[in-house]
């Protein structure tokens, strides 16, 4: 499985009162980390919305472990967990760069939905875009 790392610094509007990262900003982040995955595949979230497909969110999680604070690089680590034909599930790791620590975990549900809304199976729809996808999701040549 392949795996994306996105590093980013934290932002000082990223911070709540306390100095530390407001947890509505590692969403966010697992979005970014997604955008970036995504185009590993040699598409963008934007190629997939010109051809008429749309990844709504149905689910998402997020376990937090330790704050992330001002000025601190992060590693958002990005893969996919599963994937059919009509739905993908995307994990994430949010690690500190420097003492290598977990500070979050997540993970976001999407189904494939065609301009209508309705869910599609990407896998007959969009075949050349499903073969992408599905190649980062079972390279073996990447590793956590």
């Amino acid at each position: 499985m392949h795996i994306n790392k996105t590093t980013i610094k934290v932002r000082y509007v990223e911070t709540d009162k306390m100095g530390i990262v407001h947890h509505s900003n590692y969403y966010a982040w697992f979005e970014l980390g997604r955008g970036e995955f995504i185009t590993e595949s040699g598409i963008t979230y934007r190629d997939i919305e010109e051809k008429g497909v749309m990844l709504p969110v149905l689910e998402s999680s997020c376990k937090y472990i330790m704050g992330a604070k001002y000025e601190d690089e992060v590693i958002i680590e990005t893969w996919i967990e599963e994937m059919n034909g009509a739905k993908i599930i995307f994990n994430y790791n949010v690690v500190r760069k420097e003492d290598k620590k977990l500070l979050a975990k997540g993970s976001t549900t999407h189904a494939f939905v065609g301009e209508n809304f309705k869910i599609i199976n990407i896998k007959k729809k969009k075949p050349e875009m499903w073969e992408k996808l599905q190649k980062l999701y079972t390279d073996k040549y990447y590793s956590i």
